[in-house]
């Protein structure tokens, strides 16, 4: 039977109290799926490491990882094209457990013997899935729900395999050769759309890979540190910090390691929300005692963007202004051998995907950091191997308030690209009262945490009003809410509309120079989340 979590983590930490958060691992082999990333956090869910590589990554790295077992993604090719991706030969050699998903599935069976054909009944959404026996934690003779994505299926399993699961146009859904510990599912186990899929993945990792629950992020605190003071000795840091989730973890964590060693540095642009700038301050100066330079610079962004309306244009403004005010704090900040960067694992993935090619750009990167090589800085990146929700359990781990850790993301140019057109003082103003009694609505209702990110934008367009029998000419502003995983993708959430006229009366009888309200319900592809 399937231990629970909970009797995992009580092994680890009453028989393996000091084992390294590394050692038993997984290794994800990336097709190029646009969820493969959900592999691995369902993964580390269940308290094993694991890390995306690219299915072109050197054999002979592969070996030196020392994986326990190997995952196989999904990808968007055909396996039965010329040239298409297949699993490294030492896959196979390593002799452990091995679980190809989807396209993982049709590569390992076409490797191994089996046959691949196209032209059968594709499978696009959900599906049911009935198990002959029982397997990966699921139990025999049961239909489960799963979310399927294939074009080509498997027609002949190679040597060894027997069918466990079938559905109505996969009938090899769930495929697996027990003696080798190579299994296979037609599904995907990684999405919210199939609801018992990360006890799939979880069994997998934890009785056939024989993975102990040794990832958590109490432990991932304790040998961060030790890592951090290694890394730094007696060195000083600089930390830029803007209020967000990541500096601040980073932050927080940096200062256990090396206490005041580390300088934050706090550049208020003029383009945060209302009180941000305040909030930031009093967090790290008073209650962590965390040595903090706050630079107020909002006339000189102000200045620096004035007449300009190209979005693009306006965001390398911003962005060259915050690295020259950045430098300037670290100058008087005295010298310091190591910057702090708040890089999260997504980051480390997307810089060696196997995909490649030319790409057109849509925008420049939300941050504004990217800061340059000239300040020669050693860097400290101590949230790399962390995905965002583990940066928020690792904050929670570390006593940062909640208003902090669960703070929907906002972009390093701040309210700079939510005024589309040239940026003011009043207009500045006036998106500030209006977002802060948007965001106040949608918590006193309880939306917040189910929403992915929401603000309001002041669009560049004046609109005809009545207020008190007279005439008014005045802003049009723009409501956004999205739900998303990653940001990726993303869809408009589905307010009530008792909800949005509510709001939208509060607006406009309480923040001077706006007349209409409207909501954004565009979703991402076509539309991007943030409006520049």
């Amino acid at each position: 039977m399937q231990l629970a979590m909970s009797q995992f983590t009580t092994l680890r930490k009453n028989i393996l109290p000091e084992m390294d958060i590394h050692h038993d691992r997984l290794l994800i082999l990336d097709f190029g799926s646009q969820v493969t990333q959900l592999i691995a956090r369902r993964v580390r869910e269940a308290g094993v490491y694991c890390e995306i590589w690219p299915f072109s990554a050197d054999p002979g790295k592969i070996e030196s990882f020392a994986p326990k077992g190997i995952v196989l993604s999904g990808g968007p090719a055909s396996v039965l094209e010329e040239g298409s991706p297949r699993a490294p030969q030492i896959v196979w050699d390593m002799k452990v457990p091995v679980l190809g998903i989807c396209y993982g599935q049709q590569a390992m069976c076409l490797q191994l013997g089996g046959k691949v054909e196209a032209g059968h009944a594709r499978e696009f959404g959900r599906a049911r899935v009935t198990t002959r026996e029982s397997v990966l934690g699921w139990d025999a003779g049961r239909q489960y729900e799963v979310w399927m994505s294939h074009g080509d299926r498997v027609t002949a399993l190679p040597q060894g395999f027997r069918v466990l699961g079938s559905s109505e146009n996969a009938p090899f859904a769930i495929a697996a050769d027990e003696e080798r510990g190579y299994y296979s599912t037609m599904f995907h186990p990684e999405v919210a759309h199939t609801p018992e899929g990360a006890k799939l993945l979880s069994h997998f990792a934890h009785k056939i890979c024989g993975c102990a629950a040794g990832w958590t992020m109490a432990a991932f605190r304790k040998d961060a540190v030790g890592k951090i003071r290694q890394q730094v000795g007696k060195s000083r840091v600089i930390c830029g910090l803007s209020g967000g989730v990541d500096s601040s973890v980073a932050a927080v964590l940096i200062h256990e390691a090396v206490g005041d060693q580390l300088t934050c540095i706090f550049v208020d642009t003029g383009l945060m929300r209302a009180n941000e700038a305040k909030e930031v301050v009093d967090l790290f100066r008073d209650h962590y005692n965390i040595p903090l330079v706050a630079v107020d610079a909002g006339k000189r962004f102000l200045a620096g963007l004035k007449g300009v309306a190209e979005p693009e244009k306006k965001r390398k403004i911003i962005g060259k202004l915050f690295i020259d005010v950045f430098e300037e704090a670290a100058a008087q900040a005295g010298g310091a051998e190591f910057l702090a960067q708040g890089t999260l694992y997504p980051d480390v993935i997307e810089s060696v995907s196997f995909t490649g090619g030319p790409s057109v750009t849509i925008k420049s990167h939300h941050n504004v950091g990217g800061l340059p090589e000239r300040l020669n800085f050693k860097l400290v990146e101590p949230l790399r191997e962390l995905f965002k929700d583990e940066v928020r359990a690792l904050g929670r781990e570390l006593g940062l308030p909640e208003s902090f850790i669960g703070r929907h993301p906002f972009p390093g140019p701040g309210l700079g690209i939510r005024i589309p057109g040239e940026i003011t003082g009043e207009k500045l103003e006036i998106l500030r009262k209006a977002d802060a009694i948007y965001l106040e609505e949608i918590r006193e209702n309880g939306f917040y945490d189910e929403i992915w990110q929401a603000f309001a934008v002041l669009l560049p367009v004046r609109s005809v009003g009545v207020m008190g029998d007279g005439r008014t000419y005045d802003h049009v502003l723009g409501l956004r809410a999205v739900t998303s995983v990653d940001g990726m993708t993303a869809d408009y959430y589905p307010f009530p509309h008792d909800f949005l006229s509510r709001v939208a009366t509060r607006l406009i009888n309480e923040v001077r120079g706006i007349n209409r309200v409207v909501y954004d319900v565009t979703s991402k592809p076509p539309g991007t989340i943030e409006w520049e």
